[in-house]
Parts: C-alpha cells; structure tokens; sequence
C-alpha cells in the first residue's frame, strides 16, 4: 500500500531556534502520523516470524547433510548472514515495531534474541538505550566508548604507551579486521551480563535460551565435524557474523559530530545531527536491515522497518525547510568518511569534523 506524502506546511515564528527546539519535533510528528507512517506492519512481520524457525531448520539439515566437509566454510557464511538478520529482527522488535503490546515486542525479542542468535536481550536493551537517548555524546553514548578504537581526543589522551600510541595512530587500518572480532565480543558481553550481580530482567530465562542456544550450537558443530573443521567454520561464522554486524551499524553515527559533555541540545537536533543515512535501494534496504535509514529510525524508533523508506524524503524535505543539516551519503563514501575520521583522531587531530551547531550549544 502506497503512501501519501503531504506537503508541509509551516508558519513562520518570531524565534527560529524555538521551533527548531521546541516545537519541530512536534510538527514533524504530527506529519509522520498523519501520513499513516507509523501503522503497524503485522503481515511484513508475521512472514518472518513464521519463516525463521523454517530458515533455522533448514539450516541444520543442510549442515548436518553436508556433513564433514571443507564446504562447511560456506555453510558457516550463510549462517552469519541467517544470524545477522534475526539479530535485525530482534532490534525492530526490541523498539516496539511489531506489536502493540510491549509484553508481546519482550518476549518476541528474549526468543529472537537469546534463543536464535545467543545475544542477551537484557544486556542489549540497556546498551541501546542509553545510544538512542544521547547518540554520539561522550560519557553518555556506550557506541563511541569501544576499548580498541578511539572516538575522541580525550580518549587517545588516555591510552599511553608507544605501542599504544602506534596503534592509534593506525587505527584506521585495524578498523575492519578488529570487527571479525564483533561476534565473538557480542556472546561473551551477553554471557558475562546474564551471570553477573547486575539486575537483569528474566534472569532465568535468558540464562535459558542463551545456554540452549550456544550449548546446542557448539554440540551440533562438534557432532558434525572433526576438531580442527570445527574450529575452523566456527572461526569463521563468528567472523563474518560479528563483520556484518559491524559494517551494518559503523556508516550510521562513527564520523559524525561528536557532542561534548556539556552540550544541550533538543531531541529533533540531537538525532539528526548526529545520524547519517545510506543511501541506496530495496536490496541494501535488506542487507542493512533498514539501518541505512538511520536518521528515520532515530527520530521514531518505533516506526516499522518498510515505513522508513517512505519516511526518508518527508524527512528529509522537512529538516531543510527547518535549516537542520541532514546527512545522507552512499554506502562506500560512508564507510570513507569513517576512517579518514578515526584516523585523523588517532593522528591527534582535534575538533575531527566539527559541527558549528553543536560547538555553539556547548557552551549554552
């Protein structure tokens, strides 16, 4: 079903910024609403609850067919992209895009989650909001706080040692490797959160599903293969897991402004400065499991996967007229843009791409 764009219409207040900070996100809302933009997609969602047990299922008996084979190495890379988009499922489902219950959008996501991808729900949620609520805003954003790449220049200044040093300064080049590391770090984060003395909602039952999934994942593989095919299709479905992961969420904030400490900005500036979309088609769409859209989902982080495409030209149009900057680039330019940033912060370089707007808040 198609949907209608309406022309957007303003007044013209006495004090731009009020609008900007007051009253746009208000306006812009009220827009997306009544283009039907947040209507609950249940049939796009329903087909893929249904098909992935199916998917899963077939999966196993196609590894267990396959049987001891160095073709296991394929089958392992198609287990990495089956893993990443459940995990993306996951997310539309953690942000209430599914259903309208928020008990039902819980519990779809502890079973997507903990029992079809080994990630803990608990650990996830907590992290991803505390992103969503102050994207790329030091000491409050998890996203730019990573022990091997530094985001900022107060964190270059904090790693001392000449090899430290020599690493930063090249972190550009360990940039993409360091992600085949992703997957691997993800399960153990999630591991380590559920067996801590932490609150964790659902304890048991995360516990549950984490340790059939991983459990049973390590006695399929290990029934299957000898030790040393094992270890090697495990190697890699864990890499090219943790890679997709890494290259589908790194082009949407690494790169842009960084907010101080101090900064006060409101919710409508605050996501769109500091989100940048991909730009691209229905396949990349897929591929990136509608994170390409990135400004779309941070403004409404419930609007439902097929809607944000729709929603990016309204947008997008909007924030112009409003003189709110916002940044969509390709695919390739945006994971450029990524490295020449972490590079120059590795290299020394301060105020890395700064953005006047925010500088000017800072000091509000």
């Amino acid at each position: 079903m198609s949907t209608t764009v309406s022309p957007i219409r303003r007044t013209s207040p006495r004090d731009p910024q009020r609008t900007a900070g007051e009253s746009g996100f208000t306006e812009l809302a009220r827009l997306v609403h009544s283009s039907g933009l947040m209507r609950r997609r249940y049939g796009y969602y329903w087909t893929r609850l249904i098909a992935l047990p199916v998917i899963y299922a077939a999966g196993v008996v196609g590894f267990i067919l396959i049987g001891n084979s160095w073709w296991q190495v394929v089958t392992a890379a198609v287990f990495a992209v089956i893993f990443t988009q459940t995990a993306f499922l996951g997310h539309d489902a953690a942000h209430r895009q599914i259903f309208r219950s928020g008990k039902w959008n819980d519990w779809i996501s502890l079973i997507i989650g903990d029992l079809f991808v080994g990630m803990s729900y608990g650990w996830w949620q907590h992290k991803h909001t505390r992103h969503h609520a102050n994207p790329n805003k030091e000491g409050s954003d998890p996203d730019i706080e990573l022990p091997v790449i530094s985001f900022t220049p107060a964190q270059v200044a904090a790693k001392h040692g000449r090899f430290a040093s020599w690493l930063i300064a090249h972190q550009g080049g360990f940039f993409f490797p360091v992600l085949l590391l992703e997957g691997l770090s993800l399960h153990a984060s999630s591991v380590r959160r559920v067996l801590s003395r932490e609150p964790v909602n659902r304890r048991w039952v995360e516990i549950a599903f984490i340790g059939m999934r991983l459990g049973g994942y390590l006695a399929l593989v290990f029934l299957v293969l000898p030790p040393d095919k094992a270890a090697v299709f495990l190697a890699a479905q864990l890499g090219l897991f943790g890679f997709y992961m890494g290259v589908s969420f790194a082009p949407n904030h690494k790169g842009m402004p960084i907010v101080p400490k101090t900064a006060k900005l409101d919710f409508l500036q605050r996501q769109v400065l500091m989100s940048r979309n991909v730009r691209g088609n229905p396949v990349l769409d897929v591929a990136m499991g509608g994170l390409n859209y990135q400004v779309e989902h941070h403004l409404f982080p419930s609007m439902p996967r097929p809607h944000l495409r729709r929603a990016a030209p309204l947008i997008a149009r909007y924030c112009r007229d409003l003189g709110v900057p916002y940044t969509a680039t390709g695919l390739w330019e945006s994971y450029g843009i990524v490295l020449r940033y972490i590079n120059r912060v590795g290299l020394g370089e301060r105020d890395v791409f700064a953005c006047p707007l925010v500088t000017e808040r800072a000091s509000v």
